[in-house]
Parts: structure tokens; C-alpha cells; sequence
């Protein structure tokens, strides 16, 4: 049969975008169906614009620190509306950027929303097209729970477009989105509340990070709710009242980062045979590939590890299983994080729990808590963390750990080192880099005592 495209990818996001590129690069027919955004949600409503809000709400610690350098920074003022309109021209270039590749790379570009046909024909509007391979990559979407006045609360994607910074605001949720968004209000002079349902958030990293965490964000006058819930919200005089299981809160606005599910609204999924899971992500096998055989699925819309590092991978893995004839998966073990919170939260490897469950009592932990030299001039109170974990009867380093100013970038290149089996000794006979916060990470020398 012939198709008219080998290679149909539905979403230009990190993975769909990365999977078009490298199978254009190789001489095959493609195209890429768009709805929305170039970039996906890294680039429009993620990493890129939340990381751009963190050096932004960062400057109010480092005016203050920088008068104890010897600085006279005494007009201190946020214009809001140059912060976010700056964001937005820097996600417009982007997303020419991402325009440009696709097009300098020979994909064809589809500016619409595409849905399934058959299990080779997608259409877009009153037009269709077929291919041999059809690829989803549509990423994923906020999710509000129901509740009654569900309508004067905002998710995340709508926090990047505030027409007005607000005076006092509440976050809910205890994930990374969630208090990331936290510290760059705190940061930027607003009276912030988070509310969460659990006892600690984070709770799929270490104890440790999670406790640590915690206090130094309630150092920087964050007001943090545990086992808290909103069980309504109602709108007052331009003001908003949430009534909470502590009591009542009047806020000028309310942000729900309790999650995102796999975006496939839309796509007629059904109508083909592909088979999701109870949330809506995509069932694929190891090489991405769908209960139909010439649909695959991969990023955020397979509701596994959503990172946009893991969907880049996951693309070219895709693209050699498909046209290079080199059946390739993603290694999953060992893959680096990062929490642009304030301070900074970065992990890789395995988690104190995870480690006992695995090695039992063959574990040695390393553990420091120091005021970075940064801090040592003024009055900030901020401590970083640094934990190792370590296999006591073959040296092999499980996990590492940081909170700390920098974390994602010292954690990166460690995430190197594990990959490659670095032994406790290793990091011992590895010359620091004086000073450096990093080099406490190899003059651990004392494990902590049980």
C-alpha cells in the first residue's frame, strides 16, 4: 500500500519534535500535526518559562545579599507586566525555533488538531492523510478535581499568563509544580500559603530532602498547610474566600498544581482499538507501540516518567526501532531530577527507603548540612544538604542527594558517575574543587551513625 507520509507524528512537543527530526534525518516522509503550541509543555507552560519566573523571584535574596557585598541596592521594585511579557517574547522565539527545525529538517507541518481515522489515517479538519507509522506525543494537561467553586481557581498553565501579581495567593498540592510555584511567589513579595492533603510533600523523594526541605521553606516565609484540604471556594467583593479543613482564607488567588494527566481528548482513540489505562495514559510496550501495531505513544501521554529528557530519549529510541532496523528502549535506572524550588532540590539514584528495602542493613549513609560560603556574608539563614547512599559491601554508590543553591547542576554531572558503577572510593580519591559547595560531595569520609 502506499501512504502518504511513512512517519505521522500528532504533537510538536520535546518528544514528538525530537522523534520527526531524526526520522526526517534519515530520509523519510514526515509530518507533524500541531493544535496548540510548538515546544509542548517544556517550553510554553514548564521548564522553560517556570525556570525563567525562578531567577526573576530569585533577585529579592540577592539584593539582600548583595548589600552585606558591599552594594547599594536600595531601589528594589518588580515591574510584573516586563517579567511576564519578557517570558512570553522569549516563548514566541522558541517557538519559531521549534518551527524552523521541523521545516529545515523536511517535515511537513500541520497547524490543526488531528484525530484518528483508522489505524493508518489521521484527520485534520475536512482533510485526511495516511501513513504506515503514527506516532502520539500530545504530553499532558492540568487536572482541577471537582469542587464546589472549581471555577475561581487557576491551574498552572494559567499562572504564566497573570494579568495582575496578586498581594496574597494559595497553592495547592505538595508535588514539584506546586512548590515551585510557591517560591517564586514568596520570591516575589507575595504572602503565599500552600495546602496539602499529606502529612509531608514530595513523597516520592528522600525522607531526608523532604524534612529538610520543608524547614528551609518555611525559613523563607512560606506558610505551609499539611493535611489540609479546600472543600470549597467562593468569590467575594474581587476577593476569594476558601474554606479549608483548618478554617477560612481570604486570598486573591487560588492555584491548583495537583497534578496532570495524559492529554488524548479528542484523538477518537477508541474508534481504532488503542487500549488506555484507568487515567487516560496510553498503554505501549517496550519499544512505544500501542495495542495497534502501527500506533505508537510516547512522553507525558504514557503517564510514565514525565520529563522532558525521557521523551527526548524515548523519540530517538522510537526512530531507530523504526527506521534504522535497531529495536532500542530507554534505560530508565538512574535517571537524574531536578526541583527549581527555592532552594533548589536535585536527586539521583535510589532514596534512603528504597535502599534499605533493597540492601537491608548493607548500607552506609553520608550526610552533611553546612552553611554554603555564599551565605557566610549577611543574614541568610539558608543551609544545602548533601547526602550519599552507599552499598557497604561493594562500595557502589545507590544515590545522591541534594538540596542546595546549584543543585541541578551538580547533580548532573554525578548522575555520570553512577551510570558508569562509581564506587565510594572513587568519590574519596576524587580531588574537590576548593571552594565549592560540590566537593563536600567527595571529602565525605564518616558515615552516619544508626
Amino acid at each position: 500500500m502506499t501512504y502518504d507520509f511513512d512517519f505521522f507524528v500528532i504533537g510538536a512537543g520535546s518528544g514528538g519534535v525530537r522523534a520527526a527530526r531524526m526520522a526526517a534525518a534519515k530520509g523519510v516522509k514526515v509530518a507533524v500535526a500541531e493544535d496548540r503550541y510548538f515546544g509542548g509543555t517544556c517550553v510554553n507552560v514548564g521548564c522553560v518559562p517556570k525556570k525563567l519566573f525562578v531567577y526573576g523571584s530569585h533577585f529579592s535574596e540577592d539584593f539582600e545579599l548583595a548589600e552585606s557585598y558591599g552594594w547599594d541596592v536600595s531601589v528594589q521594585k518588580l515591574d510584573w507586566d516586563r517579567l511576564r511579557d519578557n517570558k512570553t517574547e522569549e516563548i514566541k522565539r522558541l517557538n519559531r525555533v521549534y518551527v524552523n527545525l521541523l521545516e529545515k529538517s523536511g517535515v511537513k507541518i500541520f497547524n490543526g488538531k488531528a484525530s484518528f481515522v483508522d489505524a493508518n489515517t489521521v484527520a485534520i479538519g475536512d482533510q485526511t492523510f495516511t501513513a504506515k507509522h503514527i506516532l502520539i506525543a500530545t504530553g499532558s494537561w492540568p487536572s482541577i478535581p471537582d469542587f464546589p467553586g472549581k471555577e475561581h481557581v487557576i491551574d498552572s498553565n494559567q499562572f504564566f499568563y497573570l494579568k495582575k501579581l496578586p498581594k496574597r495567593a494559595i497553592v495547592v498540592g505538595g508535588g514539584y509544580i506546586a512548590l515551585e510555584f510557591a517560591g517564586i511567589l514568596n520570591g516575589l513579595g507575595v504572602e503565599t500559603h500552600v495546602f496539602y492533603r499529606g502529612e509531608l510533600f514530595l513523597r516520592h523523594f528522600d525522607d531526608d530532602v523532604r524534612r529538610f526541605f520543608r524547614d528551609e521553606m518555611i525559613k523563607k516565609g512560606v506558610n505551609v498547610h499539611f493535611e489540609s484540604t479546600i472543600e470549597s471556594v467562593k468569590k467575594d467583593n474581587g476577593q476569594f474566600i476558601a474554606t479549608t479543613s483548618k478554617g477560612d482564607f481570604e486570598t486573591d488567588l487560588i492555584i491548583y498544581a495537583t497534578g496532570r494527566m495524559p492529554l488524548t481528548d479528542g484523538l477518537n482513540l477508541e474508534a481504532v482499538g488503542v487500549n488506555t489505562k484507568p487515567n487516560g495514559a496510553i498503554k505501549v510496550n517496550e519499544y512505544y507501540q500501542t495495542s495497534v501495531p502501527s500506533i505508537y505513544a510516547l512522553g507525558d501521554v504514557i503517564g510514565h516518567i514525565q520529563l522532558t529528557p525521557v521523551a527526548l530519549a524515548e523519540g530517538m529510541a522510537l526512530v531507530k526501532t523504526l527506521f534504522s532496523g535497531e529495536p532500542s528502549t530507554v534505560d530508565y535506572d538512574l535517571i537524574p531530577t531536578a526541583v527549581f524550588t527555592q532552594p533548589n532540590i536535585a536527586t539521583v539514584g535510589l532514596t534512603e527507603a528504597q535502599a534499605r528495602e533493597l540492601h537491608g542493613d548493607d548500607l552506609l549513609i553520608y550526610r552533611s548540612a553546612f552553611k554554603p560560603m555564599k551565605y557566610s556574608l549577611g543574614g541568610s539563614e539558608e543551609k544545602t544538604l548533601m547526602k550519599l547512599l552507599v552499598c557497604k559491601s561493594n562500595d557502589v554508590v545507590l544515590g545522591v542527594h541534594m538540596v542546595g543553591p546549584e543543585a541541578g547542576e551538580i547533580i548532573q554531572g554525578l548522575a555520570v558517575a553512577l551510570k558508569c558503577g562509581a564506587t565510594k572510593a572513587q568519590f574519596d580519591s576524587t580531588i574537590g574543587i576548593h571552594p565549592t559547595s560540590a566537593e563536600e560531595f567527595v571529602t565525605m569520609r564518616e558515615p552516619v551513625k544508626e
